[in-house]
């Protein structure tokens, strides 16, 4: 038997077995500093709905990775306003909104003229308005809201908005897996 795992048990962290393992977990030695931040500029967002995770890019590197929140019904693509799904496929970012309902905005160019003529025939309206945004003004200062629960947009804390906020210009690449 290991030193460490003598101790641990000595402690009561660990029984004879291998139970008490959550307890060790817990108390483990966290990383000393936080994250560091972005200093590169990203040229490509990936969001991977299936995963609930966007990552950044620099120069084909993964530079950095976020959990997100996606629209109430996130499976499938987004096929018309009001069906509470993520767009699926490649965008950029078209705009940006500092006075957004939510913390900070990066607007996604959705709808394509794919969508719109898609819609068209289906006789629906494709929606608009998809961001990755942060989270609604009027829970500033409280815990992220838990599971997918915007209308189709991605949302993230209010950190990592403002994190994203400095390092994606206008015109970066998106790209929506499903």
């Amino acid at each position: 038997m290991t030193g460490l795992i003598h101790i641990l048990m000595l402690a009561g962290f660990l029984a004879p077995g291998g139970s008490g393992i959550a307890a060790w977990v817990k108390y483990a030695p966290q990383a000393p500093f936080p994250p560091r931040p972005i200093a590169e500029q990203i040229d490509l967002v990936l969001i991977d709905k299936s995963d609930r995770r966007m990552t950044l890019f620099s120069d084909g590197r993964p530079v950095k990775s976020y959990p997100v929140a996606l629209g109430y019904a996130p499976r499938r693509a987004k096929m018309q306003e009001g069906d509470g799904r993520t767009p699926e496929g490649v965008y950029r970012i078209d705009r940006r909104n500092p006075k957004s309902a939510y913390h900070l905005s990066l607007g996604i160019n959705y709808p394509l003229p794919e969508h719109r003529r898609l819609a068209r025939a289906a006789g629906v309206s494709p929606g608009g308005d998809i961001f990755i945004h942060g989270q609604p003004n009027r829970r500033k200062g409280m815990p992220a809201l838990a599971g997918d629960w915007t209308a189709g947009c991605v949302a993230i804390t209010d950190e990592a908005i403002e994190e994203l906020w400095r390092v994606i210009p206008t015109g970066t690449d998106v790209v929506i897996r499903p």
